[in-house]
Parts: C-alpha cells; sequence; structure tokens
C-alpha cells in the first residue's frame, strides 16, 4: 500500500519573521467573518439557492482499508472532530505541503515569540508541523481535490532527548462528493476543500485556523450541524443496520422551556429498524434505490409518537440535538465521531455538502 505524501518541519526556537505572497494580484477580495466585506466569487454561481438534496442514495459499506494509511484511518474513527465550513483556498497547491509545514511552524513560533500563545509555550518546548495528502478518501464518481492532513507533534518542555514526540494536534481539510458544477465553476486558482475538522488545544486550533486565512485568503466559520442534517444522519445510520449492527440509537432532545429541558431517548436497534423498513418505499422497477426526506420524516415521527405514547411527553416542539450509534455520534454543537471506518465516505459527503451550503458565497 502506498504511503500518504508526507512532509514536516520543526518550529525554530528564535523569532522568525513570517513572510507571505502578497495579496494584491488576488482574484478576490477575502470574506472577512469580522467586517463583512463581500467577495468577488459572486461571478461564480451562488450556492445561497440551493438546499440539502431531499434524496440520496442508501450508504453502502466500504472497505477503505487498503486504500487509507493505517495509523491515519485508526485517527478518523477514533477521535472526535469539531467541524468548520472553509470557503475556496487562493493559490493553494498540493505539490506545495512542505512549503505549507516550515511557514506554519514559523507562524506558530512568531505568535509564541509575541506572547499571543502563552497557553502553548507553557507546556511545550517546540512544535514539529506535517502537511500530508491524506490519500484515499474521495468519492466513487467524484474527481474531488485530495484531502490535506495536518498534524502537529510536540515534546514537553522538560522532555527527555529519547522521549518520542507526542501528537498534540490534529486537522484536516477535506471535499467528498461535492458538488460538480460548483467545482467546475471556480476560477482556477481556486482550491475547494470546504471542510475542516479539528481535534487538539484550541490555543491550536486558533492559530492554525489564522494561518490558513492569511495565506490563502479564505474565511473559516463554524458549521452546525443542524436538525435536518442530524436526521439524515439518524436515518443514515438506522438503514447500515442489516450489514452493521448500529447497537444503540440514541438520541437528544432540546425542549424550549425555561430552563432548557434535554430530553434523552435510546431506541434498541432492532426496533429502529423495523420502524424504519416499515416507511421505507419499495423503489420503482428499473429505478435506482434512493432514501428522500419524506421517508426520514416518517421515521422521526413513528420515534417521537412511540416516545409521546410510553412518557406523555411531545418531541415535535423541540428540536434533535444529537444522535448516536455504534457508527457515529454526532451534536448539534458541529462534534462529530466516525466510529466505524466502512462509513467514513458516506459522512463526510454529508458534511461537505452542509459545508458548502453555509459557506457566505
Amino acid at each position: 500500500m502506498e504511503r500518504p505524501q508526507q512532509s514536516g518541519t520543526r518550529t525554530p526556537q528564535k523569532s522568525v519573521l513570517v513572510q507571505r505572497r502578497s495579496k494584491s494580484k488576488s482574484y478576490r477580495q477575502s470574506y472577512r467573518c469580522s467586517g463583512g466585506a463581500p467577495s468577488r466569487l459572486w461571478l461564480t454561481p451562488t450556492l445561497t439557492a440551493r438546499r440539502l438534496n431531499t434524496s440520496r442514495r442508501p450508504p453502502k459499506s466500504q472497505d477503505i482499508t487498503d486504500k487509507v494509511n493505517a495509523e491515519h484511518l485508526a485517527l478518523l474513527v477514533k477521535t472526535r472532530w469539531q467541524l468548520s465550513y472553509v470557503t475556496p483556498l487562493y493559490q493553494f497547491r498540493h505539490t506545495e505541503l512542505k512549503s505549507y509545514s516550515r511557514q506554519l511552524s514559523a507562524f506558530i513560533a512568531a505568535e509564541k515569540q509575541r506572547g499571543l500563545a502563552v497557553e502553548v509555550e507553557g507546556t511545550q518546548n517546540s512544535f514539529w508541523v506535517s502537511f500530508g495528502v491524506l490519500q484515499g478518501l474521495a468519492g466513487a464518481e467524484n474527481d474531488d481535490p485530495e484531502t490535506v492532513l495536518i498534524q502537529i507533534h510536540s515534546k514537553p518542555l522538560f522532555s527527555r532527548p529519547d522521549e518520542p514526540q507526542k501528537l498534540v494536534w490534529s486537522g484536516w481539510l477535506t471535499c467528498i462528493s461535492g458538488s460538480p458544477k460548483y467545482l467546475c465553476s471556480l476560477p482556477k486558482d481556486f482550491t475547494c476543500l470546504p471542510l475542516f475538522g479539528c481535534s487538539g488545544a484550541d490555543v491550536l486550533t486558533s492559530l492554525v485556523k489564522s494561518w490558513i486565512q492569511q495565506t490563502f485568503d479564505c474565511c473559516l466559520g463554524p458549521l452546525e450541524i443542524n436538525h435536518t442534517t442530524l436526521q439524515w444522519l439518524l436515518a443514515l445510520w438506522t438503514n447500515c443496520h442489516a450489514e452493521s449492527n448500529i447497537q444503540h440509537l440514541k438520541m437528544a432532545w432540546t425542549l424550549p422551556v425555561t430552563p432548557p429541558l434535554q430530553v434523552t431517548f435510546t431506541v434498541h436497534p432492532q426496533d429502529a429498524w423495523d420502524l424504519w423498513s416499515s416507511v421505507r418505499k419499495a423503489s420503482p422497477e428499473g429505478a435506482e434505490d434512493c432514501i428522500d426526506m419524506e421517508e426520514v420524516t416518517r421515521f422521526l415521527h413513528g420515534l417521537k409518537s412511540h416516545f409521546d405514547r410510553h412518557f406523555r411527553l411531545d418531541l415535535s416542539a423541540g428540536s434533535l440535538s444529537q444522535v448516536s450509534t455504534a457508527l457515529g455520534s454526532a451534536s448539534f454543537n458541529g462534534r462529530i465521531k466516525m466510529s466505524s471506518s466502512r462509513y467514513v465516505i458516506t459522512t463526510l459527503a454529508l458534511l461537505t455538502e452542509c459545508a458548502l451550503l453555509k459557506m457566505p458565497i
């Protein structure tokens, strides 16, 4: 199995002046979260008229263990990720990952010298930043940009010389089964990697996001997993039960009372599967098997009715805030855990769609 391309560099101990390219010839002005300046990407077809797809294919189990590096795959499925959306990256090049490793390393060192990263400086000696291509993560029918993996290793300040470095921060930028129409409409100097996941210290997350925005003239923002997306995950994961036992179906609902009431609702996997099977419509002969939003809505209505019959509490007034099965978990605040490698592609494809719709351009 081919190893992912990877490069890295260590932060220098002395202050480093970080230089980056001039934006004078940039195709657009960046959409800044704080200033709200309009983007010149209005010249391309906008996404604001689009909505989350109302129909999608049932998830299929995919064995990607022979495509993705085992260490990186383990990282993907054992980590809880915080999600953000990212607008298209200006002049990003997959061939420049070694240079990006040096630049981000120098940026972190400079921020430490300026005293803006005191939490980092207080516990760590130096940082080793690596950018790599995470090969094997791609939609089957899409020519998506390669996923980029960013990792930061470090040693404690008073560690032994022979002590191995420790992974202190991880992140990735991806586009799985992105909208072909939108991707083709982008100017050639832009690369679309709209979904950003990270795990690690908040101060490092802030530094990495700041560097990405400054270097690639883009904007990052929080990606909440809204009520509709959580419903889709609920249905898609339940649909996998016949192939991969989901073990449980757990939901958290937030009800609009004072103070807010959170209700946790756990369903036996076989009961969930029986209900899901009862709401599924038979596809016409010769037509592609798809799951539509009407089926998802009926499934959720059945779950709420079951809860109301037993506990005399109507969940319809509330909103779904968290879903969990043995295949993964997701919450409204944008945290996701993909517990099964066989459904990573399906989950990331849905979240990529959400990130594209969230972008303010």
